[in-house]
């Protein structure tokens, strides 16, 4: 009898500690995102003795990053990939690193200092119940557009796609005088192809996996801003993973993730290349801009220090950039 209840015991903690963590992604299979993400849950998988087993549902498949969120909240997700808006809504003093007119066109500069701020950002994220596995580099965000500009001026008046709530954004489209059209990512496209909207913004490589290029015919040469990804768990998720196998999901992680970010990097000017060669057209701004841009985000951070993000965040911010 005692053996028998000593074999209960085991396979109870066997059951316990084996953990499938579902994940929602919006990055399309076949990307080399989707690639190495794959290859990240085979080498945990192995390294955890098959106790931590991690499940990518690529190409949005569990729906836009807000129903992702929503689902990781109500238990049906462990975790996933989000960007700006949602990241926002989790630690709104992430994105303090997207601010407009920032870095101008220095990727380099920009992840220097995300690396800075990443311990600061992930205890912001503790925070809020999530684990943070990595954070992505998701490139210089562009502008691009069916009508011709010629400075940061004209862009007055164009109809352009924001995510809804996007605070950040709502901010910046003011500024520019732009006229905000929210619309769920995956309607973006079709919404460029009627015409209900005339813009859009994203990296180079994000414009591609959308095939926003069959439809827009300029892009703004003049980065408005960084953009970045992180790969987040729920924290009670985490805390049911042995904690012998942290550190080692950790390094795997991470280890993934700079392969990611380095991919990104390439990607994105591949994508340049490829929507140069396809015809559209890059528009280049006037120097005078890039002191009209300064002008621009301090406006920004006035309106979104204390409302979107902390004093605190904006002066490490400021700190990390000296």
């Amino acid at each position: 009898m005692l053996k028998f209840v000593a074999l209960l015991a085991l396979l109870g903690s066997f059951t316990v500690n084996a953990q499938t963590l579902k994940i929602g992604v919006l990055a399309p299979e076949g990307t080399t995102w989707a690639k190495n993400m794959d290859e990240m849950a085979k080498e945990i998988r192995a390294a955890t003795d098959g106790k931590v087993k991690l499940r990518f549902y690529f190409g949005g498949s569990q729906g836009d990053e807000p129903d992702v969120l929503r689902k990781i909240r109500v238990g049906q997700l462990q975790g996933g990939i989000f960007t700006g808006k949602t990241l926002g809504e989790i630690s709104g003093d992430v994105r303090v690193i997207e601010l407009p007119f920032t870095f101008g066109s220095d990727g380099k500069k920009a992840l220097a200092t995300l690396q800075k701020m990443t311990p600061f950002f992930d205890e912001q994220f503790g925070k809020t119940g999530f684990k943070s596995l990595g954070f992505f580099e998701l490139g210089m965000i562009y502008f691009v557009s069916q009508v011709k500009t010629s400075n940061l001026s004209d862009l007055g008046g164009i109809k352009i796609w924001s995510w809804e709530g996007d605070k950040l954004v709502e901010a910046m489209i003011k500024e520019l005088k732009l006229v905000s059209v929210p619309l769920p990512l995956p309607d973006v496209l079709s919404s460029l192809s009627t015409g209900i909207v005339q813009a859009a913004y994203a990296p180079p490589m994000g414009m591609l996996a959308l095939q926003w290029n069959t439809k827009i015919k300029y892009i703004v040469d003049f980065p408005i801003t960084y953009a970045v990804g992180a790969f987040l768990l729920d924290q009670k998720a985490w805390a049911k993973i042995p904690a012998q196998y942290h550190s080692k999901i950790m390094e795997i992680s991470n280890r993934y993730v700079d392969k990611v970010n380095t991919a990104n990097v390439k990607d994105n000017n591949d994508a340049l290349d490829v929507m140069k060669s396809s015809g559209i057209e890059m528009l280049k701004f006037p120097e005078a801009d890039v002191k009209k841009g300064k002008e621009l985000r301090a406006a920004i951070v006035k309106h979104l220090e204390g409302n979107l993000f902390s004093s605190e965040a904006y002066q490490l911010l400021n700190k990390s950039l000296k």
